[in-house]
């Protein structure tokens, strides 16, 4: 790693020199970009809001992914019913961008899961689809007791 000071304000440069690639650091932007990585390590914008419901809510977005996708492959014409109710779930926890980034990845995953699953509506589709609700409603349910 070559240090120049006579660089512009650039403080990482990538150079080809003879064949090989050298990365050109100003002395004290080195130090600032690893005060900003400390710094921003501990930020409330990018640290992840813990809950101690947080495994609840991630599992009921994981089962209304699955639901959403399963109740529409059974033709229950429900259009976006269970979407909303997660759009809903995220207007009321979701209160930083990684917080709603992890919600709607676990619906997603939830959604993309049955989705490779099941190409079309069977009984064990319609039995899953009975038990993630009754899962569903069971943890907003204990959610809703245990929660002040």
């Amino acid at each position: 790693m070559a240090f120049s000071l006579s660089r512009p304000l650039n403080p990482i440069a990538c150079l080809l020199k003879r064949r090989r690639l050298s990365v050109v650091i100003r002395p004290g932007a080195a130090i600032f970009f690893t005060l900003l990585m400390v710094c921003s390590a501990y930020s409330p914008a990018f640290a992840l809001e813990k809950k101690p419901y947080d495994k609840q809510l991630l599992r009921l977005s994981e089962l209304l992914g699955a639901v959403h996708y399963l109740r529409e492959l059974c033709g229950a014409n429900e259009g976006q019913l269970w979407r909303k109710h997660m759009s809903e779930i995220m207007k009321a926890e979701g209160s930083t961008a990684l917080r709603r980034l992890s919600l709607t990845r676990r619906f997603n995953f939830g959604y993309r899961s049955y989705s490779r699953t099941y190409s079309h509506c069977t009984p064990s589709a319609q039995t899953a689809i009975s038990r993630f609700v009754n899962e569903a409603a069971l943890i907003s349910d204990t959610m809703v007791r245990n929660i002040p």
